[in-house]
């Protein structure tokens, strides 16, 4: 099979074309992107005659679609909803089966803070996201819509946990990405970039859609906060959470549930700090008079901040996971619990959250090149990875040193 990893020159993306390049029945890996130097940067990290470079601006719709009808399956690892669209629409369109990674479910765009979203004319965006669906379905080409981390192994984890409870509840999911704990403490805010830092902004100052007495209301981001002791894989941590918009397709695939929630990992302090940043108004959009000019709070703030947050020497990074699912099994009062806690690999140089979204991606394209996914259209985690297909991505993972622990205990 062959492969294209659209944004190949990012951290994640070389994680996604590292762990493609070493499968047998993959061919070819190729990577998409406007700059030569940062893609060759991936090449010689790698260092396999199965990768093949293409140099192109993916604004460029036509010479995008003529690249992908040299490959059978595309993964995309795009840091913002306008890029993530544009290649999915074109995909779409070339009849190219795709991955993508970003926290958005694309049957149901969300509606808040569109980062340069482009919509067909008179169009809304529920009714983009439907049109993509269909348009998939009638092409022929399976979408497999969120296979990184939250999400991507949370979603299917909690997937299979409802499905193992005769009645399923409530599901929340804690999910996050973290520094190390001496990393943390050179960063302000305890935290380090991973991701994209100006759409981990935008994911906190969103409204968000969650389940609460079995009705589905909007909620602010960042709030709900919830410390835990981490306590699993001989870890003694201290964590809190709080409500982010990363598995969004549970409350479209899963409407019964009375109570549903994703909620962001961080170190104690981090949401404090979040919060007296939001009530001082420098998250906000809207710019304001400044002596010299007119300046939106969050640009300024993400010009002064985002150098103080990137990795410096040594730093490594935490990805970590406890997802709880509540409901009934055998007439018992049952929850389920899927634990994750996975750092980085400093021998190759990758990181934690490149590892567990780039690795659970790979492994979502090598499904779909191996017609183990066959659903058409825009596909949600936890309705792709199921039955026998579920232990099949455990035991991938497995291979990749990415554990996944499942306890269940009976709670009344």
């Amino acid at each position: 099979m062959k492969i294209l990893v659209f944004g190949g020159s990012g951290k994640i993306g070389a994680a996604v074309a590292w762990d493609l390049v070493k499968e047998q029945d993959v061919e070819t890996v190729g990577l998409i992107g406007r700059r030569r130097d940062a893609l060759e940067k991936t090449k010689t990290s790698i260092v396999n005659p199965k990768l093949k470079l293409h140099i192109l601006d993916i604004d460029d719709t036509q010479a995008l679609k003529s690249v992908m009808q040299e490959y059978d399956i595309g993964v995309i690892a795009l840091p913002d909803r306008r890029t993530s669209y544009h290649v999915a629409q074109a995909a779409i369109e070339a009849g190219l089966d795709i991955v993508d990674m970003l926290e958005e479910f694309h049957r149901r765009p969300d509606a808040y803070e569109i980062e340069g979203l482009r919509l067909p004319e008179g169009m809304s965006v529920d009714d983009y996201g439907e049109w993509l669906h269909q348009k998939a379905v009638e092409r022929g080409v399976t979408f497999f819509d969120g296979a990184g981390f939250a999400p991507g192994i949370s979603n299917i984890t909690v997937g299979e946990g409802i499905r193992k409870l005769d009645k399923a509840e409530i599901a929340i999911a804690r999910v996050g990405g973290i520094p190390s704990k001496a990393s943390a403490a050179r960063h302000p805010l305890k935290y380090m970039i991973t991701w994209a830092f100006e759409h981990v902004l935008r994911e906190y100052m969103i409204k968000v859609k969650v389940i609460k007495n079995g009705e589905i209301v909007e909620v602010d981001a960042a709030g709900d906060l919830e410390g835990f002791a981490f306590s699993e894989f001989g870890k003694n941590e201290e964590l809190e959470c709080a409500i982010t918009p990363g598995m969004p397709s549970f409350i479209f695939t899963r409407p019964y549930l009375k109570e549903f929630a994703e909620k962001t990992v961080r170190w104690p302090g981090h949401w404090q700090g979040i919060k007296v940043l939001k009530e001082c108004g420098m998250l906000d959009l809207q710019p304001v008079e400044t002596r010299e000019q007119k300046i939106a709070p969050r640009e300024f703030l993400l010009a002064v901040i985002e150098p103080r947050l990137r990795p410096l020497p040594g730093d490594t990074d935490v990805c970590v996971m406890w997802n709880t699912v509540v409901g009934t099994k055998n007439g018992k009062r049952t929850q389920i619990n899927y634990y994750l806690w996975d750092e980085a690999d400093i021998k190759n140089g990758i990181s934690s959250m490149a590892r567990v979204t780039g690795f659970s991606s790979a492994i979502a394209a090598l499904f779909i090149g191996r017609g183990l996914i066959a659903q058409k259209g825009i596909v949600p985690p936890e309705d792709g990875i199921t039955g026998e297909l579920y232990q099949m991505y455990m035991d991938e993972l497995d291979k990749r040193d990415i554990r996944i622990s499942e306890r269940v205990e009976i709670i009344g």
